[in-house]
């Protein structure tokens, strides 16, 4: 994690009116980092996230990526200079296949027409890559099924392969274990931890089952409506009085049992 960082925003606030969703955020991310954002509903990580990933225009504050302003750009603008996001909602094709999911995905990513993207499955290059992911992820063996006749958890992995398929920097992952079963859940820690391991991606993931976020965060970030309420290592987050009172209104309680 050395090296200038990835990701810098600089006093980001988004404004609604009279009330500040997001206020005054700093925040620098390492090349390499998983850095989990929680906080209690209506904290701000949704809003935070979509001023990320250019769904919102932040009222004022600067974010780069890189050394470069991406500040207020568009989402497709902000996807190709390597920023991808996923969705609490999984957002897949549920008439094509797993395969041709990915395959879309990659063809996006080369800056092919939609056209072109529904001939995909001919083109060897673009399969090749879709079932390299594919295997990453543990899920090749689904390819040639229908996307909506697969389980949750399995349109999890799917989704997560179309955010990989976009050859991205910086990954956001929102909710990635919502809904799942706890054999599921299981799945995508061990998936984010060894994408980390690879050490070309670098994630923000938001994630209210605090299991998850201890067991594969490096950093934690604390908001609290819409600010930083603490920052940094699992441990010193775990114990911190003000982290426990916001979740929890109780200093003495821990949010995971060490």
């Amino acid at each position: 994690m050395n090296g200038p960082p990835l990701l810098v925003v600089d006093r980001l606030c988004k404004r609604f009116g009279g009330v500040s969703a997001v206020a005054d955020m700093d925040l620098t991310v390492p090349a390499g980092e998983t850095l989990a954002i929680i906080g209690p509903n209506g904290a701000g990580k949704t809003t935070f996230y979509n001023l990320l990933s250019g769904r919102m225009k932040p009222s004022s504050g600067r974010i780069t990526l890189r050394g470069r302003d991406i500040t207020g750009l568009p989402p497709h603008r902000i996807s190709r200079l390597g920023v991808s996001r996923s969705f609490q909602i999984n957002n897949i094709f549920t008439e094509m296949t797993v395969r041709q999911n990915v395959e879309v995905a990659v063809t996006a990513k080369q800056g092919q027409s939609r056209r072109w993207a529904n001939r995909a499955s001919a083109n060897r290059v673009v399969q090749q890559e879709a079932q390299s992911l594919l295997q990453q992820l543990g899920i090749a063996h689904l390819g040639a099924q229908p996307a909506g006749t697969i389980s949750y958890g399995d349109k999890r992995l799917v989704e997560i392969a179309v955010v990989l398929a976009t050859r991205p920097e910086l990954v956001l992952l929102d909710e990635p274990t919502a809904g799942m079963t706890p054999e599921e859940t299981a799945r995508i820690i061990a998936m984010v931890r060894a994408l980390a391991k690879t050490g070309r991606y670098t994630f923000l993931v938001t994630e209210h089952d605090m299991r998850v976020v201890f067991d594969v965060a490096d950093r934690i970030l604390v908001m609290h409506h819409g600010r930083e309420l603490a920052l940094g290592p699992p441990e010193a987050i775990r114990s911190n009085p003000d982290v426990r009172q916001a979740y929890l209104g109780d200093e003495e309680t821990e949010l995971v049992p060490a």
